[in-house]
């Protein structure tokens, strides 16, 4: 990991600089980031258990991938690259929106990104890189919020983007996937 950099960036998605990604997660340094979300034809999202490897948020349940553009990457190429590396899937991605966090995670790591969403539509059997994610299962959007409104703060570290789910961003996230069905009848 030592030789992985992120990509600095200001409040408007600029780049400012590289840094390595653990340096840039110990100082809580605003990076360009990508999420990905893949969805089955029956609107449920994947979601993957983080790796026990992981050096932050393992063992914990997590949107379909996640990860950040490599200097002179693009995001797309970075979701695409991400996807593939992590659940071992290809699919058509759409941009969706852009966002920004700043979080404090156990071992005092601070996330502090500028978000690319995309979307996405398998019904692929995924094939998780076992150093990335060791579980993976379908759920619909009413059924996340369901299961994980009250579980316990220790069980939604990774679930950060269930933080990014409250009603704001789910208005756009339901938002989004109606105008991408919408694309797709």
């Amino acid at each position: 990991m030592t030789d992985i950099h992120v990509i600095l960036v200001d409040e408007h998605d600029r780049e400012i600089g590289t840094m390595e990604k653990l340096a840039a997660h110990q100082q809580g340094r605003l990076h360009r980031a990508v999420s990905v979300y893949v969805f089955n034809s029956r609107d449920e999202l994947l979601l993957q258990r983080r790796a026990p490897s992981k050096y932050h948020c393992a063992r914990l349940w997590a949107n379909t991938c996640c990860g950040h553009p490599l200097p002179g990457e693009g995001t797309m190429g970075a979701a695409r690259r991400r996807l593939r590396e992590e659940m071992g899937l290809t699919c058509e991605l759409n941009a969706m929106f852009e966002f920004s966090y700043r979080a404090v995670l156990p071992g005092g790591l601070i996330e502090h990104e500028y978000g690319h969403v995309y979307f996405g539509r398998s019904d692929a059997t995924p094939a998780p890189a076992p150093d990335e994610a060791d579980a993976y299962m379908y759920r619909s959007l009413d059924d996340i919020r369901r299961r994980f409104a009250n579980a316990p703060e220790s069980n939604l570290s990774a679930f950060l983007w269930v933080r990014r789910l409250k009603e704001s961003l789910a208005a756009r996230l339901r938002e989004s996937i109606a105008k991408q069905n919408s694309k797709l009848i």
